[in-house]
């Protein structure tokens, strides 16, 4: 079944094609948990078909492709566990059974570590990508949600959303650096590529613009109502707002409003294409992945998913990723 709003605020691989995209563009694939179906769609973004429909126990919520690892990372927040699938072969190749309340999950991919963040016990697991051991715990605020690893590889930040703030600790040693305040009940969390770093604050229908390196706070957007998680694109944010039906559009760098986009019913994951020419949203009541095209901001195309996609987290795929030879 479905989790209830208030929550929500609160094996993978792909059949990669070498079909482009676009003239010139690489082929990518999206993979979508589908929490209601538990199970994770495979999605040829060349042809916006599925491919293949992958069951993942415990309604998958939380997931992040990473393409040098050549593996996708999937939390089931019921059944409380990653699991782990190489690319290629939609080969499982572990998963790691955890306590609390997993949802979001982030990877380093040049330390070969994860992070998963615990909703019930104000804390973040961090976990060898290749063994799928737990080797340490991290402090946070109450109710972590998203995560996210700066560009430069220099800074991990959670959304704690019940605190209503950032935490930020340094990647690299895992040391405690720094709590940022935010609006009203953080959930989604993401970097610009300039390394801001942007919070979707649910309970004030807005986005928090912050430095991770000084703690400032830069400025902030309007959203629609309840904005979920971001992602960037041709230097625009794009914000998803899940009671609105739509996406937020604004200047990732004056913070200025571009436009609001109607996508499908109750959005909540978006990622970017690689080159930044499109941008993916999850609509969790639709069953769909819509299409905008960041050029001239429209509704392109759409795709069908399971059940309650939800696709939490960073979701789409380049073409050519390899088999982790150490996973």
């Amino acid at each position: 079944m479905r989790w209830p709003r208030a929550l929500g605020n609160s094996p993978l691989a792909a059949l990669f094609l070498a079909v482009a995209a676009l003239p010139g563009a690489a082929a990518e694939t999206a993979f979508v948990t589908n929490q209601s179906s538990s199970d994770l769609s495979v999605i040829d973004l060349a042809t916006l078909k599925e491919v293949a429909r992958l069951p993942v126990p415990g309604n998958p919520a939380g997931l992040a492709v990473a393409d040098r690892l050549g593996a996708v990372y999937v939390v089931s927040p019921e059944t409380k566990t990653v699991s782990r699938f190489s690319f290629g072969d939609n080969r499982p190749t572990g998963t790691l059974q955890l306590d609390g309340g997993p949802i979001g999950i982030a990877v380093d991919e040049a330390r070969g570590r994860i992070f998963v963040s615990d909703w019930f016990n104000a804390r973040a697991w961090v976990i060898d990508a290749a063994t799928l051991s737990v080797t340490g715990t991290l402090v946070t605020g109450s109710a972590p949600a998203g995560l996210a690893v700066s560009p430069d590889g220099r800074f991990l930040v959670t959304a704690d959303r019940d605190s209503d703030r950032l935490s930020v600790f340094d990647a690299e040693t895992l040391a405690p650096l720094r709590r940022i305040a935010t609006g009203a009940r953080p959930f989604g969390v993401s970097f610009s590529p300039d390394g801001r770093v942007f919070s979707a604050d649910v309970g004030s229908n807005s986005v928090t613009v912050a430095d991770p390196a000084t703690g400032a706070v830069l400025g902030h957007v309007e959203t629609g109502e309840r904005p979920y998680d971001i992602a960037f694109a041709k230097g625009r944010g794009f914000v998803t707002n899940q009671y609105a039906d739509s996406v937020t559009v604004f200047d990732a760098g004056t913070l200025a409003p571009v436009a609001l986009i109607e996508v499908g019913e109750y959005p909540e994951g978006i990622d970017a294409s690689a080159d930044g020419a499109r941008i993916y949203v999850a609509n969790w009541f639709s069953n769909t992945l819509s299409v905008i095209d960041t050029g001239t901001l429209a509704v392109t195309g759409e795709a069908a998913t399971g059940d309650g996609p939800r696709a939490f987290g960073q979701f789409i795929a380049a073409t050519g990723g390899v088999t982790c030879a150490t996973c």
